[in-house]
């Protein structure tokens, strides 16, 4: 005996309808879990890379510790990374993670 299982449903009537619904409902979770909080991290790094001054201690992506001693006009710092020595490095290659953790550790130490 063979049972043959039919579709209650035309095919094509309603079935274009739920793969739209489907492929919208998995743009927006893309959007939600990837776009979104990459376009805010941008957006923090920018404002972080802005704000920079002279006297910020400052971590850079390669692991370099240093003090910016000035920041240029053509997107450079003048960092100080010991005392009387200077490196030239671009405002892009500033860790913004790391450069948190070093002044959260160094404003925990100076509560204690």
């Amino acid at each position: 005996m063979q049972f043959n299982f039919i579709l209650l449903q035309k095919p094509g009537a309603d079935g274009g309808m739920s793969n739209l619904i489907i492929m919208g409902a998995m743009i927006l979770v893309f959007w939600l879990f990837m776009i979104r909080p990459q376009a805010k991290k941008a957006k923090q790094q920018k404002k972080f890379i802005s704000d920079l001054q002279k006297g910020d201690k400052v971590v850079t992506i390669a692991g370099i510790h240093g003090t910016i001693n000035k920041v240029n006009e053509d997107d450079t710092l003048s960092l100080e990374v010991s005392p009387g020595s200077y490196i030239k490095i671009e405002k892009s290659a500033l860790s913004m993670e790391w450069t948190a953790n070093l002044n959260k550790a160094a404003t925990t130490e100076a509560k204690k």
